[in-house]
C-alpha cells in the first residue's frame, strides 16, 4: 500500500515542479521568448480550469447516484463553445477594447462605470465561489483520508479540518507568488496559465489511466464493461426532463459567468483567433474527461463494498487492487483539478476586491485626492495578496461550517446557481442597448436574495444557517415563503426550484426596471460601445481636457502603472500631438486613452473616478451622440472624414502655436542675453582695466596690495575666459566641428570624477547612488559625457531649494539604451518653463545664481553628438533630468536591470 509519507513527498515534488514551470514561463515572457505561451493550445488547455475536483472525483459520484445527469455538466459548456462562439468572441473583444479586468468590471463598465454595481457583483462573486473553493478542499482531504484508511498499520491522519487548513495555506502562498507579480490585470499571468495548462494534461492523463485500468484491468474489456453498466442501478435510473434541461442551462450559464472562467477566457486571451481552436478542442477535451465516468461508476458499484463513497471510486478502485502507483497518479490528477481552480478563482476574485472595494475606500480615506494618495501600486498589490488569503480562508470556513459531508456535486451546483445570477445583466449588457444600471442592480439583488434564501443557506444543513421552523413553515410563518417550496411550488427538485425562481425573478425585474427607468447619458454611450463593439472600437464619453493638468495626470499614472510605462505612454501621446517631452495636452482623446490604460490596473470605475478628480468632469461629444443615435453609414463616414481633417488641423495649429510661443520666448531671452552678455563682458573688463591702472599709476603700493589687485585681475580674466570658452564650445558643437575621442570606462568611475570636479560639500549636499546599477562599461567620449554630468550635478547644487538637498543618481537599462536619471528633492522647474530650459540663453533660477544660460544647451549638443539625448523628466519629487545613451550589445550585459 502507498504510504502517506510517499504521498506527501509526491505532492511536495509536484508543487515544486509547478513552481519551476510557472517561474520559467514568467521569465520567458519577460524576456520576449515566450511566443509558445501564446499558442491556442495553451489557451484551450487553460479553459480546463472548468474541470475541477468536481469533474475529476464528483462526476463519478454524480453518475453513481444519478445516472446520466452528470453529462449535463459537460453538455452546457459544449453547447456554449459550439453554438455561442460569437458571444464569446464579443466578450473577448469588449474585454480587450475596454481593458476589462473581471466580470464585475465588465458589468460595472457597461452600466455607466458604476462602482456600486461593481461592489455588489464582487460580493456576490465571492459568496458564490466560496462553496466551490470548499469543494476543492474537501476533495483533497477526502483523498488523504482514503489513503490513510488503506494503510495496513491503521495510520491515523490529523483531522480533516487540519488537512484542509494546510492545503488552503499552501494554495494561498502559490497564488500570491505567481498571481500578483503584475498589477495590470491585462498583463497576462503567463506562469499561472502555463501551470494550469500542464495540470490540464496531468488530470486528463490520470483519469484516462484509471479508466483504462478499470475497463481492461478489472471489467475484462469493453463488452464486459457495457454489460456491467446495463446490470448496474445506473441503467435503471430515469432522468427528469426538467432537471436535465435545468442542469444543462445552469452549467452553460456558469461557464460564462464563473470568475475563474472569465479570467482565463477573456482576461488571459492573447488573440481572438484562439477561440476558433478552442471551439472544437475544448469540447473534445470535455468528451475525453467524461469518457470513462460511467465505466468507473458501474464497476465501483459492483466491486466495492456497499456504503463506499462514490466520489472516491477513482482512488479506491486502484487502491483495492494494490495499484499504488496508479492510485498516486489518480491523487495527483485530483490534486491538480482542485489546486488549479482555487488559484485562478483567487486571482480573479482578488482583482475584483482590490479594484472595486479596496481602491475606492483607500482613495476616500486619503482624502479623495488621486494625485496625493501615495504609491497606489503597492496598495493595490498588497490588497490583492491579502484578498487571496481571505478568499481561500472563506472557502475553508465554509468547509468547516458545512462539516465537509455533502456530496461534491451538490456543493458545486450551489456555486453554479450563485454565479449564474450574473447572466441576465451580462447578456443584457452585450445585446440590449436599453438595459441600464438601475435594472441590472435590481435584478441582481433579487436573484441573489432568492438564491441565498432557497439554496445557499439551506446548504449548511438543517438548523445551521436557517432555523428548522423557517424550512418547515416559511419566513414569518408564511407557508408560501418556504425556501424549498416558494410561492407554493411543491414537489420540485430543490436545485431546479431555486434556479427557476432566482433566474426568473432576476430576469423579470431586470427587464421591467430597465424599461420603466431611463439610462444616464454615459450608460447609453457605453451601451453603444458594448452592443456594437465591432463597429465602435473607441471609448465612451469625452473629457473637458482644458481643466486638466498633464503633470498631475503623469504623477497619478506613475503611482498606478509605474514610472517607465507611464512615461512611455505620455511621451508617445506628446509625440503624436507634435510636442516634445513627456507632457501632452490633455485632449479628450488622450484622456480616454489614459483611462483605458489605468483601468487595466484598478478597474474601469476607479480609473474613471480618479481622472474625474483631476479633470473635473466629462462631456458628451457630437461623435458620441451620433453613435448613440445610430445615424446612417453615409453620415458617419462623412463625419469621420471631417473629424480626421479637424484633428490634422488641430495638430498643425498646436505645433504652430507652440513654435510661436517658443520663438517669442527665444526673442525675449535673446534680448535679455544680449543685455546680460554685454554686462558679463563689460564687468570683468572694467575690473581688469581699473585695477591695472591702479597698479600702473599708484606708487608706494605694498606687496600685499599688489598681490590682492593682481588676484582680482586674474579671477576676472578667468571669468571672462570661461564665458568665451562656453560660447566657442557651443558654436563648435552646433556646427558639427567637434572631434569625439572615444574611450572605454566604467560609469561609476566617471560619476566619481564628475562629483569630485563639481566641488560639492558632502556635509550640506548628499548624493544617493546605486553602485551595483552603476557597474556598466561605457564606450563613448568620456570627457564630454563627464562635462554633462558635471553640469547637471552643479545645477542641482546651485538651484535645489530643499532645506536638506539630496541628489539621486539612478542608472537603468531599457532595451538597448542606458538611462541615467538625476533627480533632486527641490521644488523642480515650473511646467511653463520646462520646454525652454535646453535653449540657448535660457537661465534657471536667475535670482539664485548667475550664468549665461548656456550649460544645458551645451549638454544637449554634446548628447546629440554622442548619439544619445538629455531631457527633463516631469512628475518627479523635484527637478529631474534623464541622460540617455546608446549601449552596444557587448556592454549591455554588464548593466544591472532596473
Amino acid at each position: 500500500m502507498a504510504t502517506l509519507n510517499v504521498l506527501v513527498l509526491v505532492c511536495f515534488l509536484y508543487v515544486t515542479f509547478l513552481f519551476a514551470i510557472a517561474f520559467g514561463a514568467d521569465r520567458a515572457a519577460r524576456r520576449g521568448r515566450g511566443t509558445w505561451l501564446r499558442s491556442p493550445v495553451v489557451y484551450t488547455l487553460s479553459l480546463s480550469i472548468y474541470c475541477t475536483a468536481w469533474t475529476f472525483y464528483g462526476a463519478v459520484g454524480f453518475a453513481a447516484r444519478s445516472g446520466l445527469e452528470f453529462v449535463t455538466i459537460y453538455l452546457g459548456p459544449t453547447l456554449v463553445m459550439i453554438g455561442w462562439w460569437w458571444t464569446l468572441r464579443k466578450m473577448v473583444r469588449v474585454g480587450r477594447s475596454q481593458r476589462i479586468t473581471s466580470v464585475a468590471d465588465l458589468i460595472s463598465s457597461r452600466y455607466g462605470k458604476s462602482n456600486l454595481l461593481a461592489v455588489f457583483v464582487t460580493v456576490l462573486a465571492v459568496i458564490g465561489t466560496t462553496p466551490y473553493i470548499a469543494l476543492q478542499l474537501q476533495s483533497v482531504t477526502l483523498s488523504f483520508a482514503t489513503f490513510a484508511a488503506n494503510e495496513p498499520t491503521g495510520t491515523e491522519l490529523p483531522s480533516q479540518q487540519s488537512i484542509a487548513l494546510w492545503v488552503a495555506l499552501g494554495l494561498a502562498v502559490f497564488t500570491i507568488l505567481f498571481g500578483t507579480r503584475n498589477l495590470d490585470a491585462n498583463e497576462r499571468h503567463h506562469g499561472v496559465v502555463m501551470a494550469i495548462a500542464l495540470e490540464a494534461v496531468v488530470k486528463l492523463f490520470a483519469l484516462l489511466a484509471v479508466g483504462v485500468f478499470v475497463v481492461w484491468g478489472l471489467a475484462g474489456g469493453i463488452g464486459e464493461t457495457l454489460a456491467r453498466i446495463d446490470a448496474s442501478p445506473i441503467a435503471a435510473w430515469e432522468v427528469s426532463g426538467s432537471r436535465w434541461v435545468g442542469l444543462t442551462m445552469l452549467s452553460a450559464a456558469a461557464f460564462l459567468c464563473l470568475p475563474r472562467m472569465f479570467q482565463v477566457m477573456v482576461v488571459e486571451n492573447e488573440d481572438e483567433g484562439h477561440l476558433r481552436t478552442a471551439s472544437w478542442a475544448f469540447p473534445a477535451y470535455l468528451m475525453l474527461m467524461s469518457l470513462f465516468v460511467l465505466p468507473i461508476a458501474a464497476v465501483g458499484l459492483d466491486v466495492l463494498p456497499e456504503g463506499a463513497n462514490p466520489d472516491l471510486f477513482v482512488l479506491t478502485l486502484p487502491l483495492q487492487e494494490g495499484r499504488d502507483g496508479l492510485a498516486i497518479l489518480s491523487f495527483i490528477g485530483g490534486f491538480s483539478s482542485a489546486t488549479s481552480m482555487v488559484i485562478v478563482a483567487a486571482i480573479a476574485l482578488s482583482t475584483m476586491v482590490s479594484n472595486h472595494v479596496v481602491m475606492p475606500v483607500w482613495l476616500w480615506i486619503t482624502g479623495g485626492s488621486a494625485v496625493m494618495s501615495g504609491d497606489l501600486r503597492n496598495v493595490a498589490l498588497l490588497a490583492r495578496r491579502i484578498s487571496i488569503a481571505g478568499i481561500v480562508l472563506l472557502g475553508y470556513l465554509y468547509f468547516h461550517m458545512s462539516g465537509g459531508g455533502t456530496a461534491l456535486a451538490a456543493i458545486g451546483l450551489v456555486s453554479f446557481a450563485g454565479v449564474a445570477q450574473f447572466l441576465p445583466a451580462l447578456m443584457g449588457g452585450l445585446f440590449w442597448r436599453a438595459a441600464n444600471h438601475t435594472g441590472a442592480l435590481a435584478g441582481l439583488a433579487t436573484g441573489f436574495a432568492v438564491w441565498m434564501y432557497c439554496l445557499f443557506l439551506p446548504s449548511f444543513g438543517p438548523s445551521s444557517a436557517l432555523p428548522q421552523a423557517v424550512l418547515d413553515h416559511g419566513l414569518f410563518g408564511l407557508h408560501w415563503l418556504r425556501p424549498q417550496a416558494l410561492f407554493g411550488t411543491e414537489g420540485m427538485d430543490p436545485l431546479v426550484h431555486a434556479v427557476m425562481w432566482s433566474m426568473s425573478l432576476n430576469t423579470i425585474v431586470f427587464v421591467t426596471v430597465s424599461i420603466i427607468s431611463f439610462p444616464r447619458p454615459v450608460e447609453r454611450l457605453q451601451g453603444a460601445q458594448f452592443v456594437n463593439v465591432f463597429e465602435h472600437s473607441g471609448n465612451t464619453a469625452g473629457w473637458t481636457g482644458g481643466l486638466a493638468q498633464s503633470e498631475d495626470l503623469l504623477i497619478m499614472s506613475q503611482r498606478i502603472i509605474g514610472a517607465p510605462q507611464a512615461q512611455a505612454l505620455f511621451a508617445t501621446a506628446a509625440t503624436r500631438q507634435g510636442l516634445a517631452g513627456y507632457l501632452p495636452e490633455p485632449s479628450p482623446d488622450f484622456l480616454q486613452e489614459l483611462e483605458r490604460e489605468l483601468s487595466g490596473s484598478v478597474g474601469a470605475a476607479t480609473a474613471h473616478a480618479m481622472i474625474s478628480q483631476i479633470v473635473g468632469g466629462a462631456t458628451v461629444s457630437v461623435e458620441d451622440l451620433m453613435a448613440v443615435a445610430d445615424e446612417t453609414a453615409q453620415i458617419m463616414e462623412y463625419s469621420s472624414r471631417l473629424e480626421a481633417k479637424t484633428e490634422e488641423q488641430e495638430r498643425t495649429a498646436r505645433q504652430l502655436r507652440e513654435a510661436n510661443q517658443k520663438l517669442t520666448q527665444l526673442s525675449v531671452q535673446k534680448d535679455a542675453f544680449l543685455s546680460q552678455i554685454s554686462h558679463e563682458l563689460r564687468t570683468p573688463m572694467t575690473s581688469i582695466r581699473a585695477f591695472s591702472e591702479i597698479l600702473r599709476d599708484t606708487r608706494g603700493l605694498k606687496a600685499a596690495e599688489k598681490s590682492k589687485y593682481a588676484a582680482i585681475i586674474h579671477d576676472e580674466t578667468v571669468r571672462l575666459t570661461r564665458l568665451l570658452d562656453d560660447l566657442l564650445d557651443l558654436s563648435v558643437l552646433e556646427n558639427g566641428q567637434v572631434v569625439l575621442n572615444s574611450q572605454t570606462g566604467h560609469l561609476d568611475a566617471l560619476l566619481d570624477r564628475a562629483i569630485a570636479a563639481s566641488g560639492l560639500d558632502k556635509r550640506t549636499f548628499r548624493i544617493e547612488r546605486d553602485r551595483l546599477a552603476e557597474d556598466v562599461m561605457l564606450t563613448t567620449d568620456l570627457d564630454r559625457l563627464a562635462q554633462v554630468f558635471i553640469n547637471l550635478i552643479s545645477n542641482a547644487r546651485k538651484y535645489c531649494d530643499s532645506a536638506s538637498p539630496v541628489l539621486k543618481i539612478a542608472p537603468k537599462r531599457q532595451n538597448d539604451r542606458l538611462l541615467i536619471d538625476f533627480i533632486d528633492n527641490g521644488s523642480g522647474i515650473p511646467t511653463d518653463h520646462q520646454s525652454m530650459i535646453f535653449e540657448k540663453f535660457s537661465r534657471i533660477g536667475e535670482t539664485k545664481a548667475g550664468g549665461a544660460g548656456l550649460g544645458l544647451a551645451i549638454c544637449r549638443e554634446i548628447m546629440a553628438r554622442l548619439g544619445g539625448d538629455i531631457s527633463y523628466l516631469p512628475g518627479q519629487s523635484g527637478a529631474a533630468f534623464r541622460v540617455t545613451l546608446p549601449q552596444s550589445p557587448d556592454t549591455a550585459g554588464s548593466t544591472a536591470s532596473a
